[in-house]
């Protein structure tokens, strides 16, 4: 089981829209350079773009590799599950088994 501080990491880190606007980005294109990202957010400095993919790079929501002067970004969807396993999947599973359970109920009514 993850420990809940880092799991407060990646949930602080999924918080902020633009945030998860650069994870969509990635997602869509991985291994972008900072440059590239820069023009998906012409209303960013560099400086804010950067300070993004730090705070996403410290909840290992993305990870680097330096290919000459250039420092890609990939993005790295394992922090996401193990939230989405922590937290969705356990609420959601009572429901979706009472749907189900509905669900076999009715064509055997029928």
């Amino acid at each position: 089981m993850e420990r809940t501080d880092d799991l407060d990491v990646v949930f602080k880190a999924l918080a902020d829209n633009t945030r998860r606007a650069l994870l969509d980005a990635l997602a869509a294109t991985d291994g972008l350079s900072v440059s590239v990202l820069c023009e998906e957010f012409p209303e960013m400095t560099r400086f804010g773009v950067m300070k993004h993919l730090s705070v996403l790079e410290t909840a290992s929501l993305i990870t680097t590799h330096r290919q000459g002067r250039s420092k890609l970004h990939y993005l790295n969807p394992v922090p996401i599950q193990q939230v989405a396993d922590r937290w969705i999947n356990k609420y959601a599973q009572p429901i979706t088994r009472s749907l189900v359970d509905l669900k076999k109920s009715v064509e055997q009514s029928a």
